[in-house]
């Protein structure tokens, strides 16, 4: 089965989670879209040290909370991977581009970070 294409339809998307976690005061340290192996589809990766990191399911409570609060509908809601700070993949990340002063609009790709490989990947922020 071939990977849908990711259009300006899922950036928009993205940019609308990403306000409204930035807004709430849970601003991503990444965010990026990632076509992973273990998806069939694209995924917004979400991490931030301001999103609860005990467990999976807090963190997700918070994101679904901010998405409320910005009123963003469902049917407008992206899938979202959300990692830990710790989680190997965001610390390969972060130590690759941390120091770049723009990392909007990157493309990533064919390559591993971390424990996980990256088939595609547009980057929102990367620090």
């Amino acid at each position: 089965m071939a990977t849908p294409a990711l259009v300006s339809f899922d950036i928009e998307n993205g940019d609308s989670v990403i306000k409204a976690l930035d807004e709430n005061g849970s601003a991503p340290n990444i965010a990026l879209w990632a076509k992973l192996p273990d998806y069939e589809d694209w995924r917004l990766v979400i991490a931030s040290e301001h999103l609860d990191q005990r467990s999976p399911l807090a963190g997700y409570k918070q994101i679904s909370a901010a998405l409320d609060k910005a009123q963003i509908p469902s049917h407008r809601q992206p899938t979202i991977l959300m990692r830990s700070m710790s989680d190997p993949m965001i610390v390969a990340l972060r130590n690759a581009f941390a120091a770049t002063a723009d990392t909007r609009g990157m493309r990533l790709g064919g390559q591993k970070f971390g424990d996980k490989y990256i088939e595609d990947a547009v980057v929102y922020r990367i620090k």
